[in-house]
């Protein structure tokens, strides 16, 4: 009861109503990713109450999954990644002229999709923060390895360029005062880089300022010529798609516990699977309801599945997931085991900021139909331009710092230089994220034990973890094999 009181007589419920309608916005827009959303709204967090902000930014996550499917059901651009799925049968009742009925569709099943995750992660969270006392530096540096291990499953089309983008995000981890000597390293004498360099920074630059710099060079969105209103399903509808919506859901909690799995992939498997079940194959892909509940109520559930491993071991499974991980840490929290005790607080705000932002999602999605339908046609210079200023001056805003504006824009034209060539950018977001963890704790745990290597073995949970790490990393390269290997000519 306390914690409802403190839920109602502070701010999180409109952090949670504003984050999901920022969410919205920005996932209605083709090519604003969930994760580049959330990095803009990301420096404009610093000075709130933690608990507030670490509220607004997962409420604008869950509110960009749903927002993509909007441009992805009206003009056949998905504003997502994860939304790619929902264009096939989505646009095809748009052309029907179902439109508001495919958008009540994939609210409701977002809806549906988001309660459910939010449910598997209250339960598996919860348990795996229990293991909390038994963690060493030992173990927590076996934590770290486990999370940069994932690197291989991230690098899907080059093992090698995922490699290097992990490499670079260790290497610009050291940069800053050694956690143990207490020497800089690598400052160039520029006191600016004494604490190292902000991870938030990287996010903004590599997630949004990259992005906005490849968004600038593609053609402008299509004008939208009607402005349908939501329908929502009624009791038929909602048993025909029920089947779907759990297909949806299953997947996309199995895939958002997964490092490098996602609403995108679990939005593809849904779809596919839901048309495996179907009574209705043959309405697949000409318009059926089924194909944009599936893939709405997975990539919708993933918004909450992909932080059980960040708040449990303080490993990001998503793009999205690492933005928020940044978010903890720019108001002092720091994900993990010990969270659950620490801050027992700040997760339990989570909780319930995500049951109203699902809430939010429902109300906020039918009244702000009107103004993403307008922003999806704007010119692309004007939106760019805004984005632009937006980033600026939210960095800005953190330290009143130059030095850190101009950092961000380097980071930017590196993000840039990266999805030119083909890296992937969650490597090395790990690498920079997972960096001190993996060092400070393989020094302390070497003073402990005299320099001897012996006691990350003889340590049980650190020799688990490492064990762990290892199958994971021999398991993704036997994949990469495979996936790489010529197949025969017939």
């Amino acid at each position: 009861m306390l914690i409802l009181e403190s839920l109602w007589s502070t701010w999180i419920v409109p952090a949670a109503f504003g984050g999901v309608a920022w969410g919205i916005l920005g996932g209605a827009l083709p090519g604003i990713s969930p994760s580049i959303t959330m990095a803009l709204l990301l420096p404009l967090t610093y000075g709130m109450d933690p608990t507030v902000a670490i509220v607004m930014l997962a409420s604008t996550y869950v509110g960009a999954e749903y927002g993509g499917s909007i441009p992805a059901i009206l003009i056949r651009t998905p504003g997502t990644n994860a939304a790619a799925a929902t264009v096939v049968d989505g646009y095809a009742m748009k052309q029907q002229g179902r439109a508001g009925e495919a958008l009540g569709i994939s609210l409701y099943s977002g809806f549906v999709g988001g309660l459910f995750g939010l449910a598997m992660l209250v339960l598996l969270a919860e348990p795996l923060s229990n293991v909390a006392l038994a963690f060493t530096p030992q173990a927590y540096f076996a934590l770290g390895v486990l999370g940069l291990s994932v690197i291989a499953s991230l690098s899907r089309e080059s093992l090698i360029k995922g490699l290097i983008a992990g490499v670079l995000g260790l290497m610009i981890s050291t940069i800053g005062t050694d956690p143990v000597t207490g020497t800089s390293r690598f400052t160039f004498d520029s006191p600016d880089l004494l604490s190292g360099i902000p991870p938030i920074l990287v996010m903004v630059g590599l997630f949004a300022i990259g992005e906005m710099l490849a968004q600038t060079g593609e053609p402008s969105l299509q004008d939208v010529p009607e402005r349908p209103r939501i329908r929502f399903p009624g009791p038929a509808m909602w048993r025909r798609i029920a089947l779907p919506q759990l297909i949806g859901s299953v997947i996309g909690t199995m895939e958002g516990v997964m490092p490098g799995g996602g609403g995108a992939v679990s939005s593809f498997l849904a779809y596919n699977e839901a048309r495996r079940w179907s009574r209705h194959k043959e309405e697949f892909g000409k318009g059926s309801p089924e194909g944009i509940a599936a893939p709405e109520a997975a990539n919708n559930t993933v918004a909450c599945t992909a932080l059980v491993p960040m708040l449990s071991l303080g490993i990001p499974s998503s793009n999205s997931a690492a933005v928020l991980l940044g978010g903890f840490l720019l108001h002092g929290l720091l994900p993990g085991p010990m969270l659950f005790v620490q801050n027992p607080d700040v997760v339990d705000g989570l909780f319930l900021g995500l049951f109203v932002a699902n809430i939010a999602m429902v109300i906020v999605g039918y009244l702000i139909m009107g103004p993403c339908i307008w922003l999806v046609s704007r010119p692309k210079p004007y939106l760019m331009a805004f984005i632009y200023a937006l980033v600026v001056s939210g960095v800005f805003a953190i330290e009143a710092s130059e030095f850190h504006v101009a950092v961000a824009l380097a980071f930017g034209v590196l993000g840039y230089v990266m999805r030119s060539a083909g890296v992937p950018l969650l490597p090395m977001v790990l690498g920079v994220v997972l960096g001190f963890l993996v060092e400070s704790n393989y020094r302390r745990a070497l003073v402990l034990s005299g320099g001897d290597h012996m006691i990350f073995i003889q340590d049980r949970l650190a020799a688990v973890l490492l064990s762990l790490a290892l199958i994971f990393i021999v398991g993704s390269l036997y994949r990469h094999a495979i996936e790489t290997r010529p197949k025969p000519r017939a």
